[in-house]
């Protein structure tokens, strides 16, 4: 009875407009804006705050969002389940990482044995890359800090050590590793809050009644990088990550027992997905 009233609303929800989300249903302003105000009218109720340039919803519309999240992804799987993209000619599979390393591959595998399939891949924290699948934003992940929920389903791709890294004109360049206490006597340039890699090596100093300074917090590994490479303190990063930059140069931390860990992600109501499942198929060929 309701649905074309949701659907304007969640629309709008979305996309946080009623001109956008009017294009993205191929409806008119006026028509999307209507069925807002009736549904807002027959419950008597305020779904948005309208402001000059946008409109946001409101507290009680914001629960109504997530409820229509869920809504509209169940019926996309329907119509995936009854369209072409069941035979994985078409379709689309969207992605979030921690780290592009660790996906790319995946994804071209993927690609070659599905090549009609179009992904979409963004890169965060681990905070945001958890939180992009809990609401319904990825279909799966790749990502290293992944809590004990039954909701999930993981596997895990390859575990590596910290390392240590430092511009090439540092007196450590020369060397090929340092302690966690010779680490701590410089000044780091640390990953943001939500960080793994910064919770890993936090961990392990604390462990050690280590003190440290913090020279810079960098929002993003490629920041890290521009600040070692500037000279403002030395980095830790987990070694798959590293890569290759003649502008650095990588330290074994010889007494760092922490390590990095990447996990193949996704909500197990969503693992039967047929991009979702067909992509975990690759995955656990690669690893195995």
């Amino acid at each position: 009875m309701y649905y074309y009233q949701l659907r304007a609303f969640h629309a709008v929800a979305t996309h946080g407009g009623f001109s956008k989300a009017a294009r993205k249903l191929n409806i008119s302003q006026p028509a999307i804006s209507d069925q807002v105000r009736k549904l807002e009218g027959w419950f008597n109720l305020r779904l948005f705050e309208r402001k000059r340039r946008s409109v946001v919803p409101t507290e009680l519309g914001f629960r109504l969002f997530e409820i229509t999240k869920r809504m509209f992804e169940q019926e996309k799987e329907a119509m995936e389940l009854l369209s072409e993209s069941e035979a994985l000619r078409t379709g689309s599979l969207r992605m979030a990482a921690d780290a592009p390393m660790h996906s790319v591959n995946l994804i071209g595998a993927f690609r070659k044995a599905y090549p009609g399939i179009s992904i979409t891949l963004r890169i965060g924290n681990a905070d945001e890359v958890l939180s992009s699948l809990y609401e319904f934003n990825a279909d799966i992940a790749v990502l290293a800090d992944v809590p004990d929920d039954d909701q999930l389903q993981l596997i895990p791709l390859r575990t590596d050590p910290l390392v240590a890294f430092v511009d090439v004109s540092h007196p450590w360049a020369s060397r090929r590793k340092i302690t966690l206490k010779e680490l701590c006597s410089q000044p780091l340039v640390m990953r943001e809050a939500g960080s793994k890699t910064r919770m890993t090596l936090e961990t392990e100093l604390s462990a050690r009644n280590l003190e440290f300074e913090i020279a810079l917090d960098a929002d993003g590994r490629a920041a890290a990088r521009e600040a070692v490479a500037a000279g403002i303190g030395v980095g830790v990063v987990s070694q798959a990550e590293f890569g290759f930059d003649t502008r650095l140069k990588s330290l074994i931390l010889s007494d760092c027992d922490g390590t990095m860990t990447e996990n193949l992600v996704c909500l197990k109501e969503r693992a039967k997905l047929r991009t979702v499942a067909a992509f975990w198929e690759i995955a656990t060929s690669h690893v195995n």
